[in-house]
């Protein structure tokens, strides 16, 4: 099925056409449509168009109204002000337009795909192994898991890119300290963490990782014998000693459990494969540090291979380089960036690298984008770009810690909201007949949703407060009120299915619509063009903005439009079950992309 032109795209087309018709000297001209509060839609566009022609804006919207011909699409054209025009559509095109969006097939709603798709690869959720996921990670996940969803909606080829701390010093000292303990990552009951995959919880794994960490470090710390050790590990390592490597795949593998534990908790598919951290890089650092040296992008320093930039400059005045390797040899994180830059455009296919990452990162990518377009391995075809985020902050607007002034880790903030939903869900349930089973069920769905819509429904480049009580509310911006207002329209569909059958309800575009019907079905039509914008400029906080003011719209339509009432003639009450069934749609879809479950009892 061919994808529904929108209303806003259908009218805009018709005054551009009448614009080249009655002013053939203006050209191609943008008629500047946007929504208002006076019409359906408001044409802006004579206002510049009279500057530039030299022309009174009222005389030219008058020509140009006189050259409009679309009686079934707009039922009211007037010039307003100093050559506005305010545009009132006829109900039967709303209708109309509606009803094509209900009936693809695809399930896409009529919503087109981007005219150019590209290849994106997309790097987020980034933990670090064997340490814990704290409320720090929770940003890179939720934002990172909705763009790629979204992006793909769009038509857009999306490769997710998981790039894992699983590299560097502090491995030499976890490795050494498991040789000379051989059994600290058993688990009791099984294997250990390599033939326990499936059997060992997630906090089971983190236990042990915790554990071995502590150890190691006051072991480090405290023993210069084992420091040196450690260090010498660090070497083996590095040159790829067959029984180092294995003992650090254990780390890796048993942090992995418990990752995936926490995305799963998250309701969060992680793929293994899309799992590249710094360590899958490692082949690439010496060949990508001599392109850098032999093109001269990169230059010696004080022994170090630096890059350099005329507007990145110290407190002192001096510059501040990117330091790719270091005096002692060792690579920093620059190498690996732009090594998997090299991966991404040249084994991948990218066309956009894009990265959700912490803000205060981002002078760090500012250097290592700018150097890798000076190397050639960014160019004009492909763009990179940082979806940098705020901090999650807690009810005083201070940095989210504990009591004791410890990061929150991420699985007991998590614990919490469901618990808090669980027991708002509980206290709803009593007129449906819940049992406990789907309590609980409901009380994840709801609870992960709200921690997730917070999240996305903040400009990502805000801070923003993490407060439970508000993201469970069943009042205001929250999920929660979304979430109710889907169960509310399938509790209407389904007792109007108990006396008409379980046919979907059909539109009946010969019906006038009440102002209520009116409002909701212009937003209904609205969801392609959100999503585009959305997906353009990286910004899910307006696809949670839409769908909130939609939940809005229907709660008004529902108060203002009774829809089972005997007073209703039969095709009122279906041609409003269908505007109940495409916003139900409308929600689901919105709330899938953000990774937010949409219960149909609550």
């Amino acid at each position: 099925m061919a994808p529904v032109i929108s209303l806003a795209s259908t009218v805009d087309q018709r005054i551009a056409d009448a614009l080249s018709a009655a002013l053939p000297e203006a050209g191609a001209a943008d008629p500047l449509l946007r929504r208002s509060d006076r019409a359906d839609f408001q044409a802006n566009g004579m206002l510049a168009l009279a500057k530039r022609l030299k022309g009174n804006p009222r005389e030219l919207a008058t020509r140009v109204v006189s050259a409009i011909t679309a009686p079934e699409l707009i039922k009211e054209i007037e010039v307003s002000g100093p050559g506005f025009l305010n545009i009132t559509l006829t109900d039967r095109a709303i209708t109309e337009t509606l009803a094509a969006r209900a009936a693809d097939a695809t399930g896409r709603l009529g919503v087109a795909y981007a005219d150019h798709p590209g290849t994106t690869v997309i790097d987020y959720a980034q933990p670090n192994v064997a340490k814990e996921m704290h409320v720090g990670h929770l940003r890179s996940a939720v934002i990172g898991a909705a763009m790629a969803e979204i992006l793909e909606f769009t038509g857009e080829k999306v490769i997710r890119r998981h790039h894992i701390g699983d590299w560097g010093t502090q491995f030499g000292m976890l490795v050494q300290y498991l040789i000379e303990h051989p059994h600290e990552l058993d688990h009791e009951g099984t294997e250990g963490a390599e033939g326990a995959e499936g059997t060992v919880s997630g906090e089971e794994a983190m236990t042990s990782l915790n554990r071995l960490y502590k150890a190691s470090r006051a072991l480090f710390d405290s023993d210069e014998e084992f420091k040196t050790r450690s260090r010498d590990r660090v070497v083996a390592l590095q040159a790829g000693d067959p029984e180092t490597l294995a003992l650090w795949q254990r780390f890796v593998d048993e942090s992995k459990i418990y990752f995936y534990s926490v995305f799963d908790k998250l309701d969060m598919e992680i793929q293994d494969p899309d799992v590249v951290g710094e360590s899958g890089y490692n082949d690439m650092l010496e060949e990508t540090c001599r392109l850098l040296e032999e093109s001269g992008v990169a230059v010696r320093s004080e022994g170090a291979l630096c890059v350099f930039f005329d507007d990145v400059k110290g407190p002192d005045g001096n510059p501040v380089p990117l330091i790719v390797k270091k005096t002692n040899g060792g690579y920093g994180y620059a190498a690996t960036d732009l090594s998997a830059i090299r991966d991404r455009v040249g084994n991948l296919g990218a066309s956009t690298l894009l990265y959700v990452v912490d803000a205060r990162q981002s002078l760090h990518f500012k250097m290592v984008f700018e150097t890798a377009r000076r190397a050639g391995w960014l160019s004009d075809e492909v763009n990179a770009v940082q979806l940098a985020f705020g901090t999650v902050l807690g009810k005083d607007g201070k940095p989210f810690k504990t009591r004791e002034g410890e990061t929150v880790r991420l699985v007991d903030l998590l614990d919490e909201a469901v618990e808090r939903a669980t027991a708002v869900v509980r206290e709803k349930s009593e007129k449906i007949g819940l049992g406990e089973d789907e309590i609980a069920e409901r009380g994840g769905q709801v609870g992960i949703g709200a921690v997730k819509y917070a999240d996305l429904s903040t400009s990502a480049a805000r801070d923003y407060k993490f407060d439970l009580d508000q993201m469970v509310s069943l009042n205001g911006d929250t999920s929660v009120y979304i979430q109710y207002a889907y169960a509310r329209i399938q509790s209407i569909l389904r007792r109007a299915g108990e006396t008409a059958g379980s046919a979907t309800p059909l539109a009946h575009p010969e019906l006038p619509l009440a102002p209520a019907e009116r409002a909701l079905g212009l937003h209904l039509d609205q969801l392609g063009e959100v999503l585009a914008e959305v997906a353009a400029a990286y910004e899910p906080h307006k696809l949670t903005a839409y769908l909130y003011q939609l939940a809005s719209l229907y709660t008004t339509f529902y108060d203002q439009c009774h829809v089972l009432s005997d007073e209703n003639a039969p095709e009122v009450v279906e041609n409003r079950l269908f505007l109940c069934d495409l916003t139900a749609r409308t929600l689901r879809q919105g709330l899938a992309l953000l990774g937010i479950q949409t219960p149909a009892r609550l």
